[in-house]
């Protein structure tokens, strides 16, 4: 059950401190394995997407959201409005890795690229927006440009197309260059690599990986063992079939000599 905590959405854009947190990847992370084999989704409630709004406020990715002075209140609508931002925002990763496997969490059922672009256009158009430089005073962020909403739209609007303007600038940035989705078993994560070779996105999946592989190489050698002594059961079998032929003809043979 460890899995669980390792692959949470906290380090789905795990890097060094003092380097950008991408918020892109942070929502494309809150799709992660279960840690039993599976898929888990961290915005299947509105529970789930209020928590995750609060982390990022919490760590600066995103501002507050009020409309006149009241809170945001997440419901059901306002879920599938940011999981549709984020089916888009996984479909151009998985673009931009190609042609490297995308994530196989959702490959078999993500969008087409083309209509994920047109549906962060979209959305990123509905709320005006200024660029601005934001620098938090908490040590080991440094700082960074974002585009700023007007604080007297729509909550949710503001919201999500906050969502589709940090992916567009990922997505442009050449960090996306390094985007990669984790090879290792059963991980769904994509990461951004350290070096140029790098396969998985931390050790515990890399050691995953190995045993795994390991584990591949000693079920093949065992295969192998058992095809390779049914052939000789059978090679052994035709020869002991042969010479009992050839004995049979030999005393037909004998036989006939006879006088």
């Amino acid at each position: 059950m460890m899995e669980s905590s390792e692959n949470s959405s906290s380090d789905a854009a795990e890097q060094e401190v003092g380097m950008h947190r991408w918020l892109a990847l942070e929502l494309a992370g809150t799709i992660r394995h279960d840690g039993n084999g599976g898929v888990a989704d961290e915005l299947s409630t509105p529970a789930q997407l209020s928590a995750w709004i609060q982390a990022q406020q919490a760590e600066h990715t995103l501002p507050e959201l009020r409309h006149a002075d009241t809170p945001f209140a997440v419901d059901e609508y306002a879920r599938n409005a940011v999981v549709s931002v984020r089916t888009a925002v996984r479909a151009l990763l998985a673009r931009a890795v190609a042609p490297a496997a995308p994530s196989r969490a959702d490959a078999d059922r993500l969008p087409k690229a083309a209509d994920a672009l047109d549906h962060l256009n979209l959305v990123a158009a509905r709320v005006p927006a200024t660029l601005s430089l934001h620098w938090p005073t908490d040590p080991g962020h440094a700082p960074t440009t974002r585009f700023t909403e007007a604080a007297t739209t729509d909550p949710l609007d503001r919201l999500t197309s906050i969502l589709a303007r940090e992916a567009m600038l990922f997505l442009a940035d050449e960090d996306s260059r390094r985007l990669a989705a984790c090879s290792a078993p059963r991980c769904v994560r994509y990461f951004l690599k350290e070096h140029g070779r790098q396969e998985y996105c931390k050790p515990s999946c890399s050691n995953r990986a190995r045993v795994a592989r390991h584990y591949q190489r000693r079920q093949e050698a065992a295969t192998s063992e058992l095809e390779t002594g049914s052939a000789g059961e059978v090679d052994a079998a035709g020869s002991v079939g042969a010479m009992g032929a050839a004995g049979s003809a030999g005393q037909s043979v004998a036989e006939q000599g006879k006088p």
